[in-house]
């Protein structure tokens, strides 16, 4: 990883966003794996940037990427894909996380906005009752969902 990217941690980033609140900061967190970053991918982080002022991306960690999407999964490994993510003007922090929910982290991390893409709503988030609990905001995010890693990657193995 590049010297002036980092992970932060649950235990730094949760120091820090409380800071950020401090100062009348609204937090949205949004999560992905982001293996291959595509169109689809830009509009979902930017459309959750301008719920707030603060954008923090909870990116999969590469043996959560193999569990949700198979061992051949990721293409990029977690530094690099964090390194790309922190790269867009849109992503203020990335952490990564294990489990296979983001509850541990909206548990640990005072964000006001939980961002989900256009292939939820705000009934089915998986972490829906969390966030009640919490009072943090659902917000679906993304333009509909035309885009996909997946396809992406069967398109050009395609050709």
């Amino acid at each position: 990883m590049s010297p002036a990217v980092s992970l932060s941690s649950r235990e730094d980033l949760a120091r820090e966003l409380r800071a950020w609140r401090d100062t009348a900061c609204r937090v949205v967190l949004a999560n992905g794996c982001f293996d291959l970053l595509h169109v689809g991918h830009i509009r979902y982080l930017e459309d959750a940037r301008s719920r707030g002022d603060r954008l923090v991306v909870a990116l999969n960690s590469d043996a959560s990427v193999r569990a949700l999407k198979g061992p051949a999964r990721p293409w990029m490994p977690l530094v690099e894909r964090a390194e790309i993510l922190l790269a867009l003007t849109c992503v203020d922090r990335v952490l990564s996380f294990d489990e296979r929910t983001l509850e541990a982290t909206l548990r640990a991390l005072p964000v006001q906005i939980h961002a989900k893409g256009p292939d939820y709503t705000p009934e089915t988030v998986p972490e829906r009752a969390v966030d009640l609990e919490l009072g943090i905001q659902i917000a679906i995010c993304g333009d509909p969902k035309d885009h996909s890693t997946s396809a992406l990657i069967e398109r050009v193995r395609g050709r």
